[in-house]
């Protein structure tokens, strides 16, 4: 009785933490995320959310705290598109 008790728990505590990540930003695994802006992105999408970056420029500058230059990476992380800034 007990496990059933522990398992119902942790399902239903994985239930509230999906349930916590936006609809823009569920994700299963990287290559559902992209960046959440076509220059300078410091966050991230999923592929369906993805910005119109058609016609854009961006500078070739490395700005800090965002992905330019490999200083970060798009990632899924728990279910959520996330900019892991490294």
């Amino acid at each position: 009785m007990r496990k059933i008790v522990v398992t119902a728990m942790f399902l239903l505590l994985a239930l509230l933490i999906s349930s916590c990540v936006p609809a823009e930003k569920v994700c299963s695994i990287d290559k559902d995320c992209v960046q959440a802006s076509c220059c300078h992105a410091s966050d991230s999408v999923n592929r369906g959310n993805a910005p119109d970056c058609s016609g854009q420029l961006c500078t070739m500058e490395c700005v800090p705290g965002t992905v330019d230059c490999g200083q970060g990476e798009i990632k899924c992380v728990g279910g959520e598109c996330q900019a892991v800034i490294n």
